[in-house]
Protein backbone atom coordinates (compact mmCIF):
# COMPACT_ATOMS: atom_id res chain seq x y z
CA UNK A 1 0.00 0.00 0.00
CA UNK A 2 2.86 2.64 0.40
CA UNK A 3 4.15 1.20 -3.31
CA UNK A 4 4.79 -1.86 -5.24
CA UNK A 5 6.69 -3.04 -7.54
CA UNK A 6 5.67 -5.95 -10.33
CA UNK A 7 7.06 -9.29 -9.48
CA UNK A 8 5.57 -12.07 -12.40
CA UNK A 9 7.36 -14.37 -9.98
CA UNK A 10 4.75 -13.61 -7.02
CA UNK A 11 0.60 -14.41 -7.22
CA UNK A 12 -0.51 -10.50 -7.07
CA UNK A 13 -4.03 -11.31 -7.67
CA UNK A 14 -4.81 -12.72 -4.23
CA UNK A 15 -4.17 -9.26 -3.09
CA UNK A 16 -7.78 -7.56 -2.67
CA UNK A 17 -8.96 -4.86 -4.84
CA UNK A 18 -10.07 -2.91 -1.30
CA UNK A 19 -9.22 -2.64 2.08
CA UNK A 20 -11.35 -1.88 5.12
CA UNK A 21 -9.66 -0.70 8.60
CA UNK A 22 -11.40 -0.47 12.04
CA UNK A 23 -14.89 -0.79 9.85
CA UNK A 24 -16.36 -0.68 13.60
CA UNK A 25 -14.44 2.70 14.54
CA UNK A 26 -16.99 5.18 16.46
CA UNK A 27 -15.55 8.15 15.05
CA UNK A 28 -17.85 10.38 12.99
CA UNK A 29 -15.96 10.40 10.29
CA UNK A 30 -15.53 7.87 7.65
CA UNK A 31 -12.36 7.92 5.62
CA UNK A 32 -11.55 7.09 1.83
CA UNK A 33 -8.49 6.91 -0.03
CA UNK A 34 -8.96 6.11 -3.36
CA UNK A 35 -5.48 6.34 -5.10
CA UNK A 36 -3.80 4.09 -1.85
CA UNK A 37 -1.75 2.06 -4.35
CA UNK A 38 0.19 1.76 -7.35
CA UNK A 39 -0.43 -1.94 -7.42
CA UNK A 40 -1.14 -3.21 -10.97
CA UNK A 41 -2.53 -6.46 -11.04
CA UNK A 42 -2.30 -9.35 -12.97
CA UNK A 43 -2.85 -9.79 -15.96
CA UNK A 44 -1.84 -6.06 -16.22
CA UNK A 45 2.31 -6.10 -15.84
CA UNK A 46 3.10 -3.13 -15.50
CA UNK A 47 0.71 -1.52 -18.37
CA UNK A 48 4.25 -0.85 -20.69
CA UNK A 49 5.68 1.61 -17.82
CA UNK A 50 9.08 1.26 -16.51
CA UNK A 51 9.58 0.97 -12.86
CA UNK A 52 10.46 4.92 -12.24
CA UNK A 53 6.86 5.83 -13.77
CA UNK A 54 4.83 3.36 -11.80
CA UNK A 55 6.40 4.89 -8.93
CA UNK A 56 5.61 8.46 -10.10
CA UNK A 57 2.08 10.53 -8.79
CA UNK A 58 0.23 8.95 -12.36
CA UNK A 59 -0.11 5.94 -10.41
CA UNK A 60 -1.17 6.73 -7.38
CA UNK A 61 -1.23 9.78 -4.42
CA UNK A 62 2.17 9.05 -2.58
CA UNK A 63 1.57 9.47 1.41
CA UNK A 64 -2.28 10.05 0.93
CA UNK A 65 -2.94 6.42 2.32
CA UNK A 66 0.07 6.78 4.82
CA UNK A 67 -2.01 10.00 6.32
CA UNK A 68 -5.31 8.25 6.25
CA UNK A 69 -4.14 5.45 8.00
CA UNK A 70 -2.56 7.70 10.85
CA UNK A 71 -5.71 9.46 10.96
CA UNK A 72 -7.63 6.40 11.38
CA UNK A 73 -6.44 5.41 14.33
CA UNK A 74 -5.96 8.82 15.99
CA UNK A 75 -9.68 9.19 15.28
CA UNK A 76 -10.82 5.46 15.54
CA UNK A 77 -12.53 5.96 12.17
CA UNK A 78 -13.16 3.31 9.59
CA UNK A 79 -11.02 3.83 6.34
CA UNK A 80 -11.47 2.26 3.30
CA UNK A 81 -9.00 1.73 0.50
CA UNK A 82 -8.19 0.61 -2.97
CA UNK A 83 -5.53 -1.27 -3.72
CA UNK A 84 -5.22 -0.72 -7.72
CA UNK A 85 -2.96 1.58 -9.54
CA UNK A 86 -5.99 4.56 -11.34
CA UNK A 87 -3.71 3.14 -14.28
CA UNK A 88 -5.54 0.23 -14.23
CA UNK A 89 -9.17 2.36 -13.36
CA UNK A 90 -9.42 5.75 -11.35
CA UNK A 91 -12.26 4.60 -8.57
CA UNK A 92 -12.79 8.65 -8.18
CA UNK A 93 -14.54 8.80 -11.59
CA UNK A 94 -17.81 7.54 -12.85
CA UNK A 95 -18.66 4.71 -15.39
CA UNK A 96 -18.49 7.05 -18.28
CA UNK A 97 -15.72 9.42 -16.92
CA UNK A 98 -13.00 9.48 -20.09
CA UNK A 99 -10.65 8.88 -17.89
CA UNK A 100 -11.46 5.85 -15.60
CA UNK A 101 -9.02 4.37 -17.81
CA UNK A 102 -6.69 6.89 -18.78
CA UNK A 103 -4.05 6.43 -21.84
CA UNK A 104 -2.65 9.47 -21.23
CA UNK A 105 -1.84 11.21 -17.71
CA UNK A 106 -0.60 14.62 -17.60
CA UNK A 107 2.32 13.79 -19.77
CA UNK A 108 2.39 10.03 -19.11
CA UNK A 109 1.80 7.78 -22.38
CA UNK A 110 -0.31 4.35 -20.57
CA UNK A 111 0.29 2.07 -23.61
CA UNK A 112 -1.30 -1.05 -22.05
CA UNK A 113 -5.00 1.27 -21.80
CA UNK A 114 -4.66 2.12 -26.10
CA UNK A 115 -7.91 0.34 -27.52
CA UNK A 116 -9.00 -1.03 -25.13
CA UNK A 117 -12.64 -2.49 -25.83
CA UNK A 118 -15.92 -1.99 -23.96
CA UNK A 119 -15.87 -5.54 -22.84
CA UNK A 120 -12.48 -4.98 -20.67
CA UNK A 121 -14.06 -1.77 -19.49
CA UNK A 122 -16.39 -3.47 -17.96
CA UNK A 123 -13.83 -6.14 -16.33
CA UNK A 124 -11.97 -3.50 -14.72
CA UNK A 125 -14.90 -1.90 -13.44
CA UNK A 126 -16.23 -5.31 -11.94
CA UNK A 127 -13.14 -6.63 -10.57
CA UNK A 128 -11.70 -3.18 -9.13
CA UNK A 129 -14.03 -0.18 -9.38
CA UNK A 130 -17.59 -1.44 -7.93
CA UNK A 131 -15.66 -3.64 -5.05
CA UNK A 132 -14.39 -0.57 -3.64
CA UNK A 133 -17.46 1.56 -3.63
CA UNK A 134 -19.55 -1.54 -2.58
CA UNK A 135 -17.24 -1.50 0.33
CA UNK A 136 -17.55 2.20 1.16
CA UNK A 137 -21.47 1.73 0.97
CA UNK A 138 -21.63 -1.15 3.11
CA UNK A 139 -19.41 0.63 6.14
CA UNK A 140 -21.86 3.72 5.34
CA UNK A 141 -25.30 1.81 5.24
CA UNK A 142 -24.00 0.00 8.43
CA UNK A 143 -23.56 3.32 10.51
CA UNK A 144 -26.91 4.37 8.86
CA UNK A 145 -28.46 1.55 10.04
CA UNK A 146 -27.29 2.00 13.58
CA UNK A 147 -27.97 6.05 13.82
CA UNK A 148 -24.33 6.76 13.96
CA UNK A 149 -23.29 10.38 12.72
CA UNK A 150 -21.60 10.41 9.83
CA UNK A 151 -18.96 13.11 7.99
CA UNK A 152 -17.01 11.41 4.84
CA UNK A 153 -13.73 13.34 4.37
CA UNK A 154 -11.68 11.83 1.44
CA UNK A 155 -8.06 11.68 1.42
CA UNK A 156 -5.82 13.07 -1.06
CA UNK A 157 -2.34 14.01 -2.61
CA UNK A 158 -0.89 16.66 -5.17
CA UNK A 159 1.79 17.04 -7.13
CA UNK A 160 4.23 20.69 -6.20
CA UNK A 161 4.40 21.03 -9.76
CA UNK A 162 1.76 20.45 -12.41
CA UNK A 163 2.71 20.75 -16.43
CA UNK A 164 5.47 23.22 -15.27
CA UNK A 165 3.00 25.06 -12.94
CA UNK A 166 4.27 25.48 -9.53
CA UNK A 167 1.20 24.70 -6.73
CA UNK A 168 2.20 27.36 -3.93
CA UNK A 169 -0.88 25.71 -1.57
CA UNK A 170 0.75 22.55 1.30
CA UNK A 171 -2.92 21.34 1.69
CA UNK A 172 -6.03 22.24 -0.32
CA UNK A 173 -9.83 21.59 0.48
CA UNK A 174 -12.63 20.88 -2.10
CA UNK A 175 -16.18 20.34 -1.66
CA UNK A 176 -19.44 19.69 -4.03
CA UNK A 177 -22.27 21.26 -3.58
CA UNK A 178 -22.25 21.83 0.24
CA UNK A 179 -19.50 23.84 1.37
CA UNK A 180 -20.20 23.99 4.79
CA UNK A 181 -17.93 21.65 7.10
CA UNK A 182 -15.05 22.20 4.02
CA UNK A 183 -15.59 25.87 5.52
CA UNK A 184 -15.40 25.09 8.52
CA UNK A 185 -12.55 22.67 7.99
CA UNK A 186 -10.34 26.04 6.26
CA UNK A 187 -11.41 27.69 9.12
CA UNK A 188 -10.16 25.34 12.02
CA UNK A 189 -7.12 24.85 10.07
CA UNK A 190 -6.31 28.85 9.43
CA UNK A 191 -7.17 29.31 13.37
CA UNK A 192 -4.01 26.58 14.13
CA UNK A 193 -1.70 28.93 11.63
CA UNK A 194 -3.05 32.09 10.54
CA UNK A 195 0.11 31.87 8.14
CA UNK A 196 -1.12 28.62 6.06
CA UNK A 197 -2.11 28.82 2.22
CA UNK A 198 -4.96 27.10 2.38
CA UNK A 199 -5.80 26.23 -1.25
CA UNK A 200 -9.63 26.66 -1.59
CA UNK A 201 -10.97 24.13 -4.19
CA UNK A 202 -7.48 24.20 -5.32
CA UNK A 203 -5.81 22.51 -7.52
CA UNK A 204 -8.54 21.19 -8.34
CA UNK A 205 -12.75 21.35 -8.01
CA UNK A 206 -15.94 19.69 -8.42
CA UNK A 207 -16.11 21.37 -12.19
CA UNK A 208 -13.09 19.45 -13.03
CA UNK A 209 -14.82 15.95 -12.69
CA UNK A 210 -12.65 14.54 -9.60
CA UNK A 211 -15.33 14.57 -7.01
CA UNK A 212 -17.39 11.45 -7.49
CA UNK A 213 -16.54 9.19 -4.55
CA UNK A 214 -17.12 12.69 -2.31
CA UNK A 215 -20.51 13.23 -4.24
CA UNK A 216 -21.49 9.76 -4.86
CA UNK A 217 -21.19 8.38 -0.84
CA UNK A 218 -21.09 11.74 0.45
CA UNK A 219 -23.82 14.55 -0.88
CA UNK A 220 -25.84 11.89 -2.54
CA UNK A 221 -26.69 10.18 0.68
CA UNK A 222 -27.76 13.47 2.37
CA UNK A 223 -23.93 13.33 4.74
CA UNK A 224 -21.46 16.48 5.39
CA UNK A 225 -18.42 15.47 3.21
CA UNK A 226 -14.79 17.37 2.34
CA UNK A 227 -12.05 16.20 -0.06
CA UNK A 228 -8.40 16.74 1.35
CA UNK A 229 -5.20 17.40 -0.72
CA UNK A 230 -1.66 17.48 0.79
CA UNK A 231 0.87 18.25 -1.33
CA UNK A 232 2.81 14.98 -1.93
CA UNK A 233 6.01 17.09 -0.61
CA UNK A 234 4.66 17.17 2.33
CA UNK A 235 4.21 13.74 3.06
CA UNK A 236 7.23 11.52 1.49
CA UNK A 237 8.75 11.24 5.07
CA UNK A 238 7.20 9.57 8.71
CA UNK A 239 7.62 13.12 10.57
CA UNK A 240 5.73 14.69 7.71
CA UNK A 241 2.82 12.28 7.51
CA UNK A 242 3.01 12.30 11.74
CA UNK A 243 2.56 16.24 11.75
CA UNK A 244 -0.40 16.45 8.76
CA UNK A 245 -2.47 13.64 10.60
CA UNK A 246 -2.27 15.04 13.74
CA UNK A 247 -3.14 18.22 12.33
CA UNK A 248 -6.00 17.31 10.88
CA UNK A 249 -7.02 15.04 13.19
CA UNK A 250 -7.70 18.37 15.60
CA UNK A 251 -8.85 20.30 12.67
CA UNK A 252 -11.56 17.90 11.81
CA UNK A 253 -12.63 17.76 15.11
CA UNK A 254 -12.65 21.16 15.47
CA UNK A 255 -14.48 21.77 12.58
CA UNK A 256 -17.15 19.59 13.55
CA UNK A 257 -17.97 21.23 16.56
CA UNK A 258 -17.63 24.95 14.72
CA UNK A 259 -19.07 23.97 11.43
CA UNK A 260 -22.37 26.09 12.13
CA UNK A 261 -20.28 29.38 12.79
CA UNK A 262 -18.11 28.34 9.26
CA UNK A 263 -17.53 32.04 7.26
CA UNK A 264 -20.14 31.67 4.04
CA UNK A 265 -18.22 31.42 0.79
CA UNK A 266 -18.74 33.49 -1.98
CA UNK A 267 -18.75 32.36 -6.14
CA UNK A 268 -15.59 34.32 -6.52
CA UNK A 269 -13.92 31.94 -4.56
CA UNK A 270 -14.73 28.97 -6.81
CA UNK A 271 -11.73 27.45 -8.72
CA UNK A 272 -11.93 27.41 -12.27
CA UNK A 273 -8.96 25.13 -12.68
CA UNK A 274 -9.03 22.36 -15.21
CA UNK A 275 -6.11 20.27 -14.02
CA UNK A 276 -7.63 17.33 -14.03
CA UNK A 277 -5.73 14.52 -11.81
CA UNK A 278 -6.36 13.92 -8.27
Amino acid sequence: MVGHQFDASREVSVVPPVLVFNAEGHSPFVLACDHASNRFPEPYGDLGLTPHQRLMHVAWDPGAMAVALQLSDLLDAPLVASTVSRLVIDCNRRHDAPDLIPITSERTEIPGNKGIGDNERARRIGAFHEPFHLALEGVLDGRKAAGIETVLVTVHSFTPVYKDVPRPWPIGLIHAHDDRFTAALRDALVAEDAELNVGWNQPYSALNGVTYTLEHHGEDRGLEATMIEIRHDEILEPEGVARWAARLARCLEAALGARGGATATSPTDQDTSVHRRV
